[in-house]
């Protein structure tokens, strides 16, 4: 990969997206306390139990993200089959019994001495890292269906069907949309795209309604009140979390919601918790600040020195953007309920993690962008 000319290498890195990412970091740091302060202190003795164990995440995320912000970006280009191949091998282990940890029936982490990660996560990484690589190499194909689109295809059809066994559809839903957002930018052929859609639609309908337990979330989702003891109750609690916070707030640390009856309150359902403690003022401030992040993040995009950093910036901001779009969707009662985080705020380890290393490379690209 061409480095870019030392002309543009000497910017400052966007202190924009820092700033809007810093503060969605202390208001996940506030809300994750705040969520799951009681349930911690039933579980474990200590209402800073989930705290704690945030707050060493975040520590390492920023220290990820400082690391990879000095790491040029560049050098990505090299490790893309690498990290593909890693992430493949682990998204097996997780379907491996024994090695994958089986969790309210999904098999989405692997125990790694005391932490449980989601090899998903390196997933989306990876996905993003080898179709910059390989769509800015291979430009020229891009508008050939059979050489360009095909093998581009089979390489992340690998991923997303791994992932959806796990089973995640909302993951696999966040992956696949980047992927086509990033072949859409790349110069795929309308035409091609459109087939790919033809092929897509009908599988997602598949996946949403062959399982019975899905089915069931759809059902919910279009009249949670016919089901409010099953599988309504998710998105029940969330819209009266939201509803009774009104205007401003019931006041941090005073939610009701938080003391067992809402579900995943500080992880899948956190914004709800905001919108209650908070109000429709606190809530509006998340949204905004992920305005930010995709405003920033595709500004980057737009003005990177090269297409493999362009791809890459694109890619990395919609995986960001799109899984706090459907998280915020589900949580609103706008999509059905799917088990996914709020990036940066809810508790969770690797998903944080890898968050952070997400917007480290971003950092990087934005010091070269002309």
């Amino acid at each position: 990969m061409r480095r870019p000319a030392a002309s543009v290498v000497r910017g400052e890195p966007d202190y924009i997206l820092l700033g809007a990412v810093l503060a969605l970091l202390v208001v996940g740091g506030v809300m994750v306390l705040s969520a799951s302060a009681s349930e911690a202190l039933a579980q474990h003795q200590s209402p800073y139990y989930f705290f704690e164990r945030q707050m060493l995440w975040i520590l390492l995320g920023l220290v990820a993200l400082v690391l990879v912000g000095r790491f040029p970006y560049w050098k990505w280009s090299k490790y893309g089959m690498w990290l593909y191949g890693a992430s493949v091998a682990a998204l097996l282990a997780v379907l491996v019994p024994h090695v994958g940890l089986d969790i309210n029936g999904a098999r989405r982490w692997v125990k790694v001495g005391p932490l449980a990660v989601q090899p998903s996560e390196l997933a989306k990484l990876a996905m993003v890292v080898l179709f910059a690589w390989l769509l800015s190499k291979h430009q020229d194909r891009i508008q050939d269906f059979w050489h360009g689109v095909v093998p581009h295809v089979a390489l992340a059809s690998v991923v997303l069907v791994l992932i959806l066994a796990e089973p995640d559809l909302g993951t696999t839903v966040v992956v696949g949309s980047t992927f086509a957002v990033m072949l859409f930018a790349a110069g795929i052929r309308g035409r091609h795209m459109a087939g790919l859609a033809a092929v897509t639609v009908p599988t997602l309908a598949w996946a949403a309604l062959g399982k019975a337990y899905r089915r069931q979330r759809v059902l919910a989702f279009l009249d949670p009140w016919k089901h409010p003891l099953s599988t309504g109750f998710h998105t029940i609690q969330g819209l009266l979390a939201l509803g009774s916070g009104g205007i401003l707030g019931v006041g941090l640390g005073h939610s009701l919601q938080a003391f067992g009856y809402l579900p995943e309150d500080y992880t899948d359902f956190i914004f709800a918790i905001i919108g209650e403690e908070l109000g429709l003022i606190g809530a509006c401030l998340v949204i905004g600040l992920f305005a930010v992040v995709a405003w920033r993040g595709y500004r980057i995009a737009m003005k990177a020195p090269d297409t493999f950093s362009a791809l890459m910036a694109l890619g990395l901001t919609t995986l960001i953007v799109g899984q706090a779009a459907i998280n915020l969707g589900v949580v609103t009662a706008t999509l059905p309920v799917t088990g996914i985080t709020l990036p940066f705020i809810s508790y969770g380890g690797s998903s944080l993690l890898l968050s952070l290393v997400d917007i480290g490379i971003l950092l990087n690209i934005s010091r070269h962008t002309t």
